[in-house]
């Protein structure tokens, strides 16, 4: 092994270099180098006057983002300030106090413990996921300690080509030491790769270290041609991956236990879901998730399928989806329809469909997820006199459903609150789209004559009422709503609203609502749909009565229609 030794001098601290020859034993430092190597994702920094105040700006993804001040407390800003090194955090800071940032916007409804070793490991809604502006970049400032010594470090980092090296080394062979075979179940074609059983060593599930000197794999033959590309991944960390070879990478990424590899497939997998819709992409991709134990696959299409509920229940796929993603869809309260009775309605369809397929418990099971709470009492009344084969199958499940459901439309909230507190899920409202709780605004061109705007004329305002509560007793107790869709400075202006992004949806509610804030709160959504598809690609609630809506790269999933889509403002109140 050959060192080079450098040593200079700067101001009085001296600093020596190693200069590694990777190249001469490149396998052999491979797996130390991987543990050694600082990883930059999650790292932390301050952007301020001080060292030891300032924005917070957190890395991934290969760039730096700030931190929304949702959630943002003392509990947060001591993880970060133990993080950079600090003994603990001052205090907080909301609200952009240390100026706006730019680009991505990582972390949103942080909710940390104190105790957690960097600000990536507490809980928050997603990466790149949140209805934030800039101007809750959220801050923070550290205490700097009594006992400030002068030795100070110097980190020098020369890995940026070993990935490049290591990639090297597995395209020219040189030292290989281990087999693998690649075949097909039919066992009609296979490959051979010789590779270094040092680098697979990184990857335990592989367990190389009992076999003798090779390992046979079976792979669809559809998959052979990306083999080489996974393998070479395995080396390097680096991959081209497209929509044709996503699914073959995120199989051998299973087959070989290489769990990161398949996260990062599976958030191409997003890319396809809003583009088929007959749904029989999504319900596959469900499936395939259900096998390979892809949990964020699975949540991104049934998020997706959530939305498009009622457009999923009229297409041809409908009879054909499992039990599993009946089951899980059923559990979610971001289910948009109509109201509970059409979703039981669906359900009763679907079963009955399925036939012998689907077994007395699991269709008890799907019908336990009904809630009858929330069935206006109307269509409840109707119900009792049902004579459909499941509701005589399971007449103690309906009747007991029937009963909670007029004792939610006949007792005040005090009667019923500590049962709520046993069952919430019950009282909790899922996304009802029916003309009771909801209003459309479809029209979003900017093309209006100025004064248009501000007499009545413009078709992005439109005015609604409902009742303050899906419970019989606050039936004729309306609140009214006023909904807004604002396309320009011009029109935010005039009603005092700063607005840094476009479009921007505004929601209000007059008359008697605050009587009922002891009781009732509001969640209330906003979905974008699709003019010409017809399928719904986001729902995001309000803040203060606002809702920004975000740009393509922070959505959840891709904006099929950036420039044609139409506004449904939900009204969603709930016990407290």
């Amino acid at each position: 092994m050959l060192y080079v030794f450098l040593n200079f001098k700067i101001n009085k601290y001296y600093v020596t270099i190693i200069f590694v020859n990777i190249l001469l034993n490149l396998v052999s430092l491979a797996e130390d180098v991987r543990l050694k190597q600082p990883k930059q994702e999650g790292k932390v920094r301050l952007v301020g006057d001080l060292p030891s105040s300032g924005r917070v700006e957190v890395y991934h993804d290969g760039q730096w983002g700030t931190v929304c001040d949702d959630g943002w407390d003392l509990a947060e800003a001591q993880v970060v300030c133990r993080q950079l090194g600090f003994p603990g955090a001052k205090s907080f800071m909301p609200g952009g106090r240390y100026g706006e940032g730019s680009g991505s916007i990582w972390l949103d409804d942080m909710n940390c413990k104190g105790s957690e070793s960097s600000l990536s490991e507490c809980s928050f809604k997603g990466w790149g996921i949140t209805d934030c502006s800039h101007k809750e970049d959220a801050g923070v400032v550290c205490e700097t300690g009594t006992n400030i010594t002068t030795d100070h470090q110097f980190f020098l980092d020369n890995s940026l080509g070993l990935s490049d090296d290591l990639g090297l080394l597995f395209d020219s062979g040189d030292g290989c030491d281990f087999r693998i075979n690649v075949q097909d179940v039919s066992e009609e074609s296979e490959l051979t790769f010789c590779v270094h059983s040092m680098i697979l060593m990184i990857y335990p599930e592989l367990n190389i270290t009992n076999n003798s000197g090779n390992l046979t794999v079976d792979v669809s033959q559809t998959c052979h041609p990306h083999v080489s590309a996974f393998l070479r991944y395995l080396y390097s960390r680096q991959i081209d991956v497209s929509i044709t070879s996503a699914q073959c990478l995120h199989q051998l990424a299973f087959n070989f236990g290489v769990k990161k590899l398949m996260e990062d497939v599976g958030r191409a997998f997003t890319l396809l879901i809003p583009e088929d819709n007959t749904f029989h992409t999504q319900v596959s991709m469900f499936e395939y998730g259900l096998r390979t134990g892809d949990l964020v696959l699975q949540e991104n299409v049934l998020q997706y399928l959530s939305w498009n509920f009622e457009f999923l229940i009229s297409s041809p796929v409908w009879s054909t989806i499992s039990f599993h993603m009946m089951d899980a869809l059923l559990r979610r309260s971001d289910l948009i329809v109509k109201d509970e009775a059409f979703l039981l309605e669906a359900l009763e369809r679907w079963i009955q469909d399925k036939g012998d397929e689907i077994s007395s418990d699991q269709q008890a099971s799907l019908l336990n997820h009904i809630r009858f709470l929330l069935i206006p009492v109307d269509k409840l009344y109707e119900m009792q006199f049902s004579s459909s084969i499941l509701h005589r199958n399971h007449e103690k499940l309906y009747l007991t459903g029937l009963l909670r459901g007029f004792q939610f439309n006949a007792l005040p909230f005090s009667k019923i609150r500590n049962q709520m507190y046993n069952t919430s899920s019950e009282y909790l409202p899922r996304i009802y789209t029916g003309d009771e709780w909801s209003v459309f605004i479809n029209d979003t061109t900017v093309n209006y004559q100025y004064h248009n705007y501000y007499y009545g004329q413009n078709n992005r305002i439109q005015s609604f009422s409902t009742p303050a509560h899906p419970s019989a007793l606050y039936k004729e107790q309306n609140v009214q709503w006023q909904a807004q869709v604002f396309l320009s400075n011009q029109e935010c202006s005039y009603y005092g609203i700063p607005c840094t992004s476009f479009p921007v949806a505004r929601f209000l509610a007059s008359g008697n609502q605050n009587m009922y804030t002891s009781t009732i709160r509001y969640s209330n959504r906003l979905i974008l749909t699709c003019k010409n598809e017809n399928n719904i690609f986001h729902v995001q609630d309000f803040k203060n009565d606002m809702a920004v809506i975000p740009n393509n790269s922070s959505m959840g999933l891709p904006n099929p229609c950036p420039d044609d889509y139409s506004f449904r403002f939900v009204v969603r109140p709930e016990y407290i």
